[in-house]
């Protein structure tokens, strides 16, 4: 799980300098689909799982999960969401990291600064004894607290050999309610947090998600270990490791 972890950081981390006025995210899909068959030598799991046709996932401004790639676009002031999940030797790694296409909004840069710190405040949760209940309780109160809002209608997973496990990891609830958790546990937490209402919608392509009211959504995803004292992310980026954000700091490009 480690090695996969490092590796779904990797494409996060390789994608950056071509995210990029005018790129299409069909040429996104194509270089890291790329990366992680010739590079990596590992698979992407998204392409064909349940029928979904490319190997990542980019969701644009109002898009909040699942946005296929294709011939769209991308223009100044984009908000983009990439979703990388590999499999190595059978195992999992799922990660997804928000970037800003030229300069953006003050209201997207926000967005998006909200949505890591919620992220970072219900992973600060976990460790042994603690519940899911008390991750999704922190995530909820801090955005909402910004007054944004969490969509409740997708979550993250545990993740293993499996891309989706038991259990749901909800980003709300209430202290102390849901599964305690133990060490060796493993899965995603993944806050897709909107400017606007929490209510979304699916379009026709049966994958794509978007806001109701199409306001900016913004998404980060880290998978997590359980450790015998706390917790241990497995898919960090140079970035991170390097020189953790300060709290509330966002990453991406600009």
């Amino acid at each position: 799980m480690r090695v996969a972890g490092r590796l779904a950081a990797q494409v996060l981390e390789m994608i950056d300098e071509h995210i990029r006025p005018g790129v299409t995210t069909g040429e996104l899909d194509r270089i890291c689909h790329d990366f992680i068959v010739d590079e990596q030598r590992a698979v992407p799991a998204p392409l064909n799982y349940k029928g979904f046709p490319k190997s990542i996932c980019t969701s644009v401004n109002y898009q909040v999960c699942h946005g296929i790639p294709g011939n769209k676009r991308l223009k100044k002031g984009d908000l983009l969401n990439i979703d990388i999940t590999i499999i190595k030797d059978g195992y999992h790694g799922d990660t997804s990291k928000m970037f800003f296409v030229g300069e953006p909004s003050i209201l997207a840069r926000r967005l998006a600064k909200t949505t890591q710190e919620a992220m970072r405040v219900g992973i600060a949760q976990i460790r042994p004894g603690a519940s899911l209940g008390d991750v999704g309780h922190a995530i909820q109160r801090f955005a909402e607290g910004k007054r944004y809002s969490v969509v409740q209608e997708y979550c993250g997973h545990g993740i293993g050999r499996a891309f989706h496990e038991e259990p749901q990891v909800l980003h709300y609830g209430k202290p102390g309610e849901g599964i305690t958790l133990m060490p060796g546990m493993c899965f995603t937490v993944e806050p897709m947090v909107n400017a606007g209402k929490r209510h979304i919608k699916l379009l026709s392509d049966g994958w794509t998600v978007v806001t109701k009211d199409r306001s900016l959504s913004a998404q980060w995803e880290h998978t997590v270990l359980v450790t015998q004292d706390g917790h241990e992310i497995l898919t960090l980026r140079g970035e991170e490791r390097e020189k953790p954000p300060a709290p509330g700091a966002a990453t991406g490009t600009c």
